[in-house]
């Protein structure tokens, strides 16, 4: 098949979860002798050749950076771009981007829309914002041929909203363990001696929240925060602020946006992870750290108890004081630490391998490609079915 990956900043992965996603499914499709494109985005100017990365053919649409039109008009550039190409089916990421899938559904083209969370409920959403992500989540349903959630609890979301029932499907985790080295070294850590915190530095994800349960807490070691945001400046300001404020200063280590080697030797070597997010489906950090072989502490939303189950520690959601009561609890407690990384990691093995979920998609796909399609809009008929 020839398969599109539309939706994303293109690979290899440097920004966040789609991204990793775009890169992992692809480079297995493309393995597999499917022929994969992915496209990412520039700033509009910028040269727009495509280039080939383990196989896949990934190529650029240009956009403006901004917080709103970002996403959304490269999609649109990227789908004016393949119109005249032959592709048996796409993949689309983001519901933000799913008020174009019409677009391609009007050529013949199945759609398969990987949905997310329930995206309007972040912080950094005015009323445009959440207003969008409300017409997103009517359009996928509208539009795709086949609706994607990564989490049971988002399937049930559109199940009992717009009744249609999703084909769930997963991220994945794959763990590259690194030896304490390099890394480590340069930003003064011990191996097993420091708590990690990877996400998007945005309000929902809760970094702020994590560095007052630190600081409340009698935790010794280093807190590590992995990560970054575009558009988040003021909070991210906030959360340096507290951590700069404090007493335990020099134990907070931000690390900015950090992927492949340095990203593997931090998850390979921590204490244990938290997992703070509120908003959001199958987290890929989460799968991540499980993978690994980390004891994780997560936000008790339904999303998150969803991938952790019985393999790691949930506080109540958004209690800080309880996150700063586990985290006392696991550093002074080996034992326990020692015995959600063993069942972590054969979670993930078994719940989370990116080779199953490559096996889910592939199958999706060939369905798609292979089956008229009975939703959205008809390329002869134009007409909603």
């Amino acid at each position: 098949m020839h398969v599109g990956i539309l939706g994303t900043r293109g690979i290899p992965a440097s920004y966040g979860g789609f991204e990793t996603f775009a890169e992992e499914l692809s480079t297995r499709l493309a393995r597999r002798g499917h022929r994969v494109t992915v496209f990412g985005r520039r700033r509009w100017g910028q040269p727009l050749e495509a280039q080939q990365i383990q196989g896949v053919t990934v190529r650029y649409a240009p956009t403006l950076y901004t917080k709103h039109l970002e996403t959304p008009l490269a999609t649109l550039t990227s789908l004016f771009s393949l119109w005249n190409t032959s592709y048996d089916v796409l993949l689309l990421c983001n519901a933000a981007n799913s008020p174009l899938a019409w677009i391609p559904r009007l050529w013949g083209v199945p759609v398969a829309i990987n949905v997310d969370g329930i995206e309007r409920n972040r912080a950094k959403w005015g009323l445009a914002g959440k207003l969008w992500y409300r017409l997103g989540e009517l359009a996928s349903v509208l539009f795709a041929s086949e609706v994607v959630a990564d989490a049971e609890v988002i399937g049930q979301y559109y199940q009992r909203r717009f009744r249609r029932v999703p084909t769930v499907i997963t991220y994945g985790a794959s763990a590259t363990v690194r030896p304490p080295g390099e890394t480590l070294a340069r930003f003064g850590l011990e191996p097993r001696g420091y708590v990690l915190y990877v996400s998007r530095f945005e309000r929902e994800n809760n970094p702020l929240g994590v560095v007052q349960a630190y600081l409340q807490s009698s935790v010794a070691c280093p807190l590590v925060m992995v990560g970054d945001a575009p558009y988040a400046q003021d909070y991210i300001a906030e959360v340096h602020a507290l951590a700069a404020g404090s007493p335990k200063a020099s134990q907070i280590i931000f690390t900015g946006y950090q992927f492949g080697e340095v990203y593997q030797e931090l998850q390979s070597n921590c204490y244990c992870y938290i997992q703070a997010t509120e908003v959001g489906g199958t987290h890929p950090a989460l799968v991540e750290a499980m993978a690994y072989g980390n004891a994780v502490i997560a936000n008790g939303t339904p999303e998150n108890r969803e991938v952790v189950g019985d393999a790691g520690i949930v506080y109540e959601k958004n209690d800080f004081q309880a996150l700063a009561t586990k985290l006392e609890y696991l550093c002074a407690n080996p034992a326990v630490v020692d015995h959600l990384r063993v069942a972590a990691q054969a979670r993930a093995e078994a719940s989370y391998s990116w080779d199953a979920i490559t096996d889910a998609y592939e199958r999706l796909f060939y369905q798609l490609a292979q089956t008229p399609q009975r939703r959205g809009y008809h390329a002869i008929s134009g007409r909603l079915s």
